[in-house]
């Protein structure tokens, strides 16, 4: 097979880094690549030849790692490993391969009204609620319920479109909304409605997230709320990761594994003795290494890469790909694709374009202008010496048309979420937990050693084709662990915890030298930071005693002042509920609600109550949304709670991983009066109240219970 002298190098670079020479396990770890960088393929024989050399690699070092763990875990004792019902057998399972039309609201808009809670000012994320301060869209179940939310006192459902698939999250921008379902095709059949799996046609749905390999890009128009229409339907290959919107243009990326041939497989055929030997299984993987192999080696590329579908006139067309687009770097990721999709939300029909790196799909950051991917590098096989990395891609994305990729780089450490990373003034700026794996001196027989953690944070700055490292703090918090994250303009402020919660200040005026200027310990750890002005955060955590022990634990909302950057401190605290309370607030920003015209809070709290009527003692369910007022010179003030705890208990058999009646959102808005009315939403449906009376709500929508 031909191809490009230059990707030849990258290849034999990549290959040698994933592992293809012989000897032990150790010998095939690939090292760190600290000049990471993408290629681009210069023809489709390129890409073919390396996603096949790439997947042999990686299926003999899998095959590799169950014949070491079947000699080192001891599953040859008493004779040789057994058939299934043996408890000394391994595990049985193998890996698998604008405003509406004039008359929808005659009362016009509210004066000011919150929208998804973003990391970076002007670049819309993805969810399953948005609102534009007049109608309220919620993915529930399979549908997309639309309700007309202002004013408050006549929210309604108007209306419900079914969506293949499993919703995930959707995007709003003036009569469009996008939605992201996930779809489970085998036999990557992307056809959409029903596919065929060994002569059994099997409803897309009913697979679920977890096992999805397509995702449905469902473009709606709502300009009438009572009869939205669908207008658009593209089908692409990978799972949904995640996605950003800046006007009418979405960068949605997605995540694929190696679509494998049908009959490659991971674990050797059980012998009809119904045991093995140590040898005859040693063999036998051997031999399934090579027939995997011609396998791989037999499949075409369209095979391995479906190119995706759009539905034209109810027809179904392919939207092709090129393979200039498809990327590889010198350095070793766990296998599978990468893909930023550019879709245009006012042009259903427009052109999809993919740029796609051939590896895996980490967290994903955006600011007004580049996209970050952040992948980990890839140990097979776990052994003192090792330091965890990241690898850092950065794409353009100010053309219209496609994500342009620029730069990479190399980061000591692993990265907690999207607000580990952050650019200000065209610098990067990366906050990593370090894992360190040193020998284990008091158990010297664990020859994979032991971990020893740190912290740090390091900026980056774009010099020809590369993130260069310029600066970085010294290493933080020994033995600890990153919870949150934020970075504001030149100063950053990292929480980790064990036991406490340290709250580190930094100064990021200049890059070149990021230092450590403050530090405040106090009990338990925050998990989200939120800016309230240029001196005063928020925090979402948990408060804990100074052992960190569950039974002091509640719910905590914080106010520090860090005005000082070398004096921070926590000015004032709130707890929330008992130690089983839980708010999705705490690991996912979209739930925290701030108000920032209206100085409140908005967070959705789930707790359990202990009973008893006469004899009978029984727990019940508590879901609601606590508003508290926020004011940095007074703390907190408890405004109330707006409780959606029937629907919870009515609708808590309907549960699904995908249906959830809990409290997970909420809007606020107020009008020309000034008065502000909450709304608390939930898979289940919508209540609203105002802020000053919430235990008398004013409306509530019932969503249906999905019906698969």
């Amino acid at each position: 097979m031909r191809h490009d002298t230059t990707f030849a190098a990258a290849l034999a670079a990549g290959l040698t880094l994933l592992g293809c020479s012989s000897g032990s396990p150790h010998d095939r770890n690939g090292a760190v690549q600290n000049r990471v960088a993408l290629e681009a393929f210069g023809s489709c024989s390129a890409l073919e030849q390396y996603v096949e050399d790439t997947a042999v690699s990686q299926m003999r070092a899998d095959l590799t790692a169950v014949k070491q763990n079947a000699v080192n875990g001891g599953w040859f004792r008493s004779g040789g490993i057994a058939v299934a019902g043996d408890s000394a057998g391994p595990p049985m399972a193998a890996p698998g391969a604008g405003a509406p039309e004039s008359g929808d609201n005659s009362s016009g808009a509210p004066k000011d009204y919150t929208t998804t809670n973003t990391q970076v000012e002007g670049v819309d994320e993805a969810d399953f609620v948005k609102n534009d301060g007049t109608r309220i869209f919620v993915l529930s179940g399979n549908k997309l319920h639309v309700t007309r939310s202002w004013p408050a006192s006549e929210l309604a459902l108007t209306s419900s479109v079914q969506v293949e698939g499993w919703p995930q999250e959707l995007f709003l921008a003036g009569n469009r909304v996008v939605v992201f379902s996930s779809i489970y095709t085998p036999e990557w059949d992307l056809s959409g409605d029903k596919t065929v799996n060994g002569g059994v046609a099997v409803d897309a749905a009913y697979w679920g997230y977890w096992y999805a390999n397509t995702t449905k890009v469902t473009t709606v128009d709502v300009s009438n709320v009572s009869a939205p229409t669908v207008v658009g339907e593209v089908y692409l290959p990978g799972g949904y990761v995640s996605s950003r919107r800046i006007d009418s243009k979405v960068r949605l990326v997605l995540r694929d594994d190696f679509r494998y041939p049908r009959d490659v497989q991971f674990w050797p055929t059980w012998p009809s003795s119904g045991t093995w030997s140590e040898g005859e299984f040693a063999a036998a993987v051997d031999t399934l290494m090579a027939k995997n192999e011609s396998l791989i080696r037999g499949a075409s590329l369209a095979q391995w890469l479906p190119s995706g579908k759009r539905r034209v006139g109810g027809e179904l067309v392919d939207v092709g790909y090129r393979c200039e687009d498809f990327h590889a770097a010198n350095a070793p990721t766990r296998l599978g694709l990468a893909s930023v999709v550019t879709l245009d939300m006012a042009d259903a029909s427009a052109e999809v374009r993919r740029t796609t790196v051939v590896g895996e799909a980490g967290q994903v950051y955006a600011s007004a202008s580049s996209l970050y991917l952040a992948s980990s590098h890839w140990w097979w096989w776990p052994e003192p010496g090792q330091t965890d990395a990241t690898y850092l891609h950065k794409f353009d994305i100010t053309e219209p048309d496609s994500a342009r990729y620029v730069a990479s780089g190399t980061v000591e450490g692993h990265i907690k979420d999207q607000f580990s990373l952050d650019e200000h003034e065209g610098f990067l700026r990366v906050a990593t937990t370090i894992n360190r794996r040193v020998r284990d001196e008091a158990n010297p027989q664990n020859t994979w050693g032991t971990l020893k953690r740190t912290n740090r944070v390091t900026v980056f700055h774009e010099e020809r084709g590369s993130l260069e490292a310029i600066g970085k703090t010294g290493e933080l918090a020994e033995g600890e662990t990153i919870f949150a994250v934020r970075f504001i303009g030149p100063r950053g402020f990292l929480v980790t915890f064990r036991q406490v919660d340290p709250l580190f200040a930094i100064d990021l005026s200049d890059p070149t030298k990021p230092t450590v200027k403050g530090e405040l310990k106090i009990p338990g750890f925050s998990t989200y930071l939120h800016p309230v002005d240029a001196n005063h955060l928020l925090a979402v955590g948990e408060d804990r005693d100074a052992d960190g022990g569950w039974t002091s634990r509640a719910l905590k909302v914080s106010l520090y002042d860090v005005t000082d950057l070398a004096n921070p401190k926590e000015e004032f605290k709130y707890l929330l509920g008992s130690s089983g309370s839980y708010s999705e607030a705490n690991w996912n920003h979209k739930a925290f609600n701030y108000f920032a015209s209206k100085k409140l809070l908005a967070i959705p709290f789930t707790d359990w109550s202990f009973a008893c009527n006469a004899s009978v003692c029984d727990y019940r369910s508590i879901s609601n949304l606590q508003v508290l007022g926020v004011d940095v010179n007074a703390g907190f003030t408890f405004k109330g709670q707006l409780s959606l705890g029937d629907m919870y208990s009515q609708q808590y058999r309907s549960w699904t991983y995908s249906w959830q009646p809990y409290v997970r959102r909420s809007v606020m808005a107020s009008d020309e009066s000034g008065a502000t009315f909450v709304y608390a939403i939930a898979d289940a449906g919508i209540r609203v109240a105002n802020v000053e009376s919430l235990s008398s709500p004013v409306a509530t929508v019932n969503f249906p219970t999905p019906q698969y």
